[in-house]
């Protein structure tokens, strides 16, 4: 099976027509997911003793499996939060996995690593962070936080002393995104929620840790802000937060996996002073940096800090620290050893388009929840439930229940039309159920908000 022969060539053809024709489509078909019992009906068994073929894989992906997925990158996918990689990124994800580059030490990925660290040092000159912060590309923001997290716990008990084995303690908002939650799991740690979606401002964190226990302040060694909730777009006091964290000697992380994209627009930069404070830092580049699936990305003020708490130690790693391979090693700042050169898409993207491109695509996002906004407002039938953050804008349909938004979502996907997903917004001691847009791809249009809302009459 690792035979070149006329069955690999015909095959390598028909992938190429594949992707070049998915690349070249500006709205491709808004497939829908289908039960496994009826997907298994359409294919049949694949994985069988002889194999099916690769003629017959093929077609059965090209035609039926692939179109039980929604594409993250329809301009009227704004549901979540979707993607847009360039075509160049995309086209370059081929590339790097057909390079087979080994992206854990420079010895083997030199080259590659090399790249990544160019596209690294552009994302880390917009936080503001100061000379000697970098980082490293992982596989989205649920690894950049855990990475971020490990390495601030290791630095809170190294400073304790090695006695130190207490649960650790970590302060963020209930707006914060659902990943602070599950990686707190893994490292177990416990998580104390700030009662309030809307910005975590300076007050409510001095309050939230004078009101606590003298237990809990013992453990507390972490506050996670935000810099763009996925729910909402809000950036939390960053600046204000920065200072308690000085004060009480606590780590400051900021998961701006989400908004950190929106560093490049000159429009709202002002909005995240004191990000450059930080102790760390995700930004994930597959969201709102144009990047493919999957290209998160953890930056630390101090990197030797990192380093510390997540390099590996093997006979069979003593060669990549060798000084015939002194380099920099991806592996030894986040949680993953084996990896891809996952930052290399995002790298040729930059260095084919230049800068400024990447600044005018973010600001199109934010132009466009203006855009959405402006057209929420002037529909008698709808209304905003606060501004726009970012590129998330939050509006209800007046006299709707929860039911209606469901079924008006699914109405909407099964016409092929468009995913938009309703969510759940904290107004006092209650949640509502409301509609929500979130602007990523710089294709989606003003007709295209206007048709979307024209369905909710």
């Amino acid at each position: 099976m690792h035979n070149i022969d006329m069955d690999v060539v015909e095959m390598t053809l028909d992938v190429m027509k594949y992707a070049i024709n998915r690349i070249t489509q500006t709205s491709p078909e808004l497939g829908h997911p289908k039960k496994e019992e009826e997907l298994r009906r359409l294919v049949g068994e694949t994985i069988t003793p002889d194999g099916i073929g690769g003629e017959k894989a093929f077609q059965l992906f090209r035609d039926v499996l692939v179109k039980a997925t929604v594409p993250i990158d329809h301009p009227r996918h704004l549901a979540f939060v979707p993607a847009s990689p360039t075509r160049a990124a995309v086209m370059f994800d081929l590339v790097t996995s057909a390079s087979s580059i080994h992206g854990a030490y420079w010895m083997e990925g030199a080259g590659g690593i090399y790249c990544e660290n160019e596209a690294m040092k552009w994302l880390v000159s917009l936080t503001g962070l100061p000379e000697g912060a970098f980082g490293v590309f992982t596989s989205g923001g649920t690894a950049a936080n855990l990475s971020a997290m490990v390495t601030a716990r290791e630095a809170w008990r190294s400073a304790c002393g090695e006695h130190n084995r207490d649960r650790g303690l970590i302060i963020t908002s209930i707006g914060a995104h659902s990943s602070i939650k599950a990686m707190a799991k893994v490292i177990d740690a416990d998580v104390y929620l700030v009662d309030s979606e809307d910005r975590l401002t300076q007050e409510g964190l001095r309050y939230t840790i004078d009101h606590l226990s003298d237990e809990q302040r013992n453990r507390l060694f972490a506050v996670v802000a935000t810099g763009g909730t996925t729910n909402a777009g809000i950036i939390d006091d960053l600046d204000g937060i920065a200072g308690i964290c000085k004060k009480e000697q606590l780590w400051f992380h900021v998961d701006a996996a989400y908004g950190g994209g929106a560093l490049a627009a000159d429009s709202v930069r002002h909005l995240f002073r004191g990000i450059e404070s930080a102790d760390s830092i995700t930004i994930d580049p597959h969201k709102w940096l144009f990047s493919p699936y999957d290209c998160g990305a953890v930056i630390y003020k101090k990197p030797e800090l990192a380093r510390k708490a997540h390099a590996q130690e093997g006979s069979y790693l003593d060669i990549f620290k060798d000084e015939g391979a002194q380099g920099f090693n991806p592996a030894d700042y986040q949680i993953q050893l084996t990896r891809r050169v996952r930052g290399l898409p995002l790298w040729f993207s930059l260095a084919m388009h230049g800068t400024k491109m990447y600044k005018e695509a973010v600001e199109r996002g934010i132009e466009l929840a203006k855009i959405a906004a402006n057209l929420i407002e002037e529909n008698p039938d709808l209304e905003l439930v606060r501004e726009p953050g970012l590129s998330c804008v939050l509006y209800r349909r007046k006299g709707w229940t929860p039911d209606d938004y469901t079924n008006w979502t699914y109405k909407n996907h099964k016409a092929g039309l468009a995913l938009v997903t309703p969510t759940k917004w904290k107004n006092g001691d209650t949640y509502e159920t409301v509609s929500r847009f979130c602007f990523i791809n710089p294709d989606t249009t003003e007709e295209d908000i206007k048709m979307i809302l024209d369905t909710m009459k």
